[in-house]
């Protein structure tokens, strides 16, 4: 049961930034022992305000409270020793250790490196249903599994206050249900835990209390019993939810992409795609559905060029394009939307205008012959900060600067220039607020009925069933079922990923 003092207390947060005001007069309250939801679309402060209350930086305005006591946080060590742990949307894990090592790993001091912290890890296992072996490899792990581990990390530490940036980012059905299972044991032990989501319908399924930001303030506070996905979504953007539907199919018989029978190894021997073939036709989107780590990434960096196949072939068109490069394949039309932005979509440290130009620096607007055409080059960029709604001071804000969602929108924003004949999107509305997501799949939907052949891969599977015109199933490099998605479910692509019944 919540206690009558509360776990945290934001009062007037305020943090600017040169350009950008990123929080002003913000207020946040969470209950102690609840499950306290914050949404708001991109650019909306919520990642600024997290890294202030963690300590990662300093408020200009405004005050902290935890537990009744006025802080400073300095560094997000001081932020542990008063409670406050944070797991990351990108796990921050190393493969090649157990979940032993990986949990004591810089907090040696706390319980040694031998049976007492063996004890403790499986006591906090036990507590919460969380199924840790401590001498289990992470390698070996699931992806639920290492989002158990990475909250178990923090609790180890002595959290008591736990932050979780989109932790069902990557999960199927069944497994937001079992994470879930354990949020809930976490708040019946009087922890409390701010929720950081997208996902609608997920909040309002396990929230207790929700808070809404808007262009970095708050504007409203929810009520999960009596809120409804609509109004949640009128607060965060003042629109309607958005839906991925796609009416009319617009499928030809022309096949822009094909592979047969593609396998590739790696160095040991083991295949991690086994062969694998489809078939993308002009004006289709396929649909990849899968558990993180089932070779998806593998058959992008294949088709790609960034990988080789070992056996096998890959046609563009009437071209065998099974050995050409990178650059060839994006000069031949393949736009790439890739899965992790920062290390194959952005460099970070340069201007948006020089990003404009990554992976298209041979084609117009960004060259005239073999020379670069810097004007062409910023002229577009504000064209497409327009489009799509990139929120940044200018064309020369460095890309680290952006959310990582207005950084997600400026990449979908740049492949989808040039007008591909292919185009393949590794998760491409991963981290976007409800409207960037309306906008994105909008986009998708024209350039599919202008004939774009599109290869979607993500995580979300409303969003595989609303764009998608099949779906396949891949788990352990190979194709394990085929769905129409006029008919298909979520929980039928969720058993699929994760080795029930194939279809």
């Amino acid at each position: 049961m919540p206690s009558e003092v509360d776990a945290v207390r934001l009062r007037g947060i305020g943090k600017r930034f040169p350009g950008v005001i990123a929080n002003h007069d913000v207020d946040l309250t969470i209950r102690a022992g609840t499950v306290h939801a914050l949404i708001g679309e991109n650019g909306a402060g919520k990642s600024t305000l997290m890294k202030i209350l963690y300590g990662v930086q300093r408020a200009d305005d405004g005050t902290i409270e935890i537990g009744g006591q006025q802080l400073v946080l300095k560094s997000p060590t001081e932020a542990i020793e008063h409670g406050v742990g944070m797991v990351f949307q990108h796990f921050m894990l190393a493969d090649n250790l157990t979940v032993l090592e990986n949990i004591v790993l810089g907090a040696e001091k706390l319980h040694g490196i031998g049976d007492k912290a063996r004890a403790e890890i499986t006591r906090i296992s036990d507590t919460y249903g969380f199924g840790l072996r401590p001498d289990a490899l992470v390698e070996n792990l699931g992806v639920a599994d290492r989002q158990r581990l990475e909250i178990a990390k923090v609790l180890y530490r002595g959290a008591s206050i736990i932050i979780l940036d989109e932790p069902t980012a990557v999960l199927v059905p069944q497994e937001v249900d079992a994470l879930f299972v354990n949020l809930r044991e976490l708040r019946n032990a009087g922890n409390s835990v701010l929720f950081i989501s997208h996902k609608l319908d997920e909040v309002l399924a396990i929230a207790d209390d929700i808070t809404v930001m808007r262009r970095g303030a708050t504007v409203g506070t929810a009520d999960p019993k009596t809120a409804t996905k609509r109004e949640l979504a009128e607060l965060m953007v003042g629109s309607e939810l958005p839906s991925p539907a796609t009416a009319d199919s617009t499928v030809t018989d022309t096949v822009e992409l094909e592979l047969h029978d593609v396998t590739l190894t790696d160095e040991f021997g083991r295949d991690l795609l086994t062969k694998l073939s489809l078939r993308i036709h002009r004006g289709e989107v396929l649909g990849i559905a899968g558990v993180e780590g089932n070779g998806q990434a593998e058959l992008v960096e294949t088709i790609m060029g960034m990988r080789i196949p070992t056996h096998g072939r890959i046609t563009l068109g009437a071209e065998d394009v099974t050995h050409w490069h990178t650059r060839q394949l994006r000069e031949a039309g393949i736009g790439y939307i890739p899965e992790d932005r920062h290390r194959h979509g952005l460099l970070l440290d340069s201007p948006l205008w020089e990003n404009r130009m990554l992976g298209h620096q041979t084609e117009a607007p960004n060259a005239k012959g073999p020379w670069i055409n810097r004007s062409g080059a910023r002229t577009d960029t504000t064209r497409i900060m327009a489009d799509y709604d990139v929120r940044a001071p200018g064309i020369d804000t460095p890309a680290r600067a952006l959310s990582g969602g207005n950084q997600q929108k400026f990449i979908v924003g740049r492949e989808m220039s040039g007008s591909p004949v292919v185009l393949i999107a590794s998760h491409p509305t991963r981290g976007v607020d409800v409207g960037a997501q309306a906008a994105i799949w909008d986009h998708i939907r024209h350039a599919r009925a202008e004939g774009l052949a599109v290869l979607l891969i993500s995580a979300d599977l409303d969003e595989l069933i609303g764009l998608s015109d099949t779906i396949q199933v891949i788990l352990r490099g190979n194709f394990v079922g085929t769905f129409d998605p006029a008919t298909v479910t979520p929980q039928d692509l969720g058993t699929a990923m994760t080795g029930g019944e194939a279809a």
